[in-house]
């Protein structure tokens, strides 16, 4: 019996310092989440699930609308700080520190989250669903960051390298048999 996750990292959403949990989408942004629904509608999707993160709720909220579901939203599947959201640091620090996190999994900027806190938050909820629904699929409206770590559980094959090269949005489907991931698909088809 396979078990299946669309990971929907979240569309194009304009950088604002302090406003990581209410940041939502750009027009381009909803455009791009309509093509998510427009992707997805012939798949058999039985549970919608996000990250608390506007921006990611954007993302799957017309999938939502089409299969006729409720978003189940979660604290534990938000973005993974790699520094304090409390201070600016420049993006070549940023993008360092993310490649160094997932070699030292308990490495983190000041006031950030390390790979493995990331994990043992998420991977709690990511491993509930998989229990609820099993035999079927579920979409989980995400970041790049976190998914790309829970990803990481999984298979250790998906890290930096992995990361730095989804797009926004992006679809990723990862097919579970026993609680085992024997394969994942990328279904988003960048512009």
């Amino acid at each position: 019996m396979k078990t299946h996750i669309y990971m929907i990292r979240h569309a194009e959403s304009p950088y604002v310092f302090g406003e990581e949990r209410s940041r939502g989408l750009s027009d381009e942004g909803f455009q791009a989440a309509k093509k998510v629904a427009d992707l997805l509608d012939s798949e058999e999707i039985d549970c919608i699930a996000s990250s608390t993160y506007l921006r990611a709720r954007q993302t799957v909220e017309y999938l939502a609308e089409r299969k006729g579901l409720p978003i189940r939203e979660y604290d534990e599947l938000i973005e993974r700080p790699i520094k304090g959201l409390d201070y600016k640091a420049p993006w070549e620090e940023l993008l360092q520190a993310i490649a160094k996190s997932f070699n030292d999994y308990d490495y983190c900027l000041e006031g950030g989250e390390s790979t493995k806190q990331a994990q043992q938050r998420a991977i709690p909820v990511i491993l509930e669903l998989l229990k609820e629904y099993e035999g079927k699929s579920i979409a989980i409206g995400t970041h790049g960051n976190i998914m790309t770590i829970i990803m990481n559980y999984f298979d250790q094959t998906y890290g930096f390298d992995f990361w730095n090269s989804t797009s926004k949005p992006d679809i990723y489907r990862m097919t579970f048999q026993a609680g085992q991931l024997v394969i994942v698909d990328r279904l988003w088809i960048s512009e």
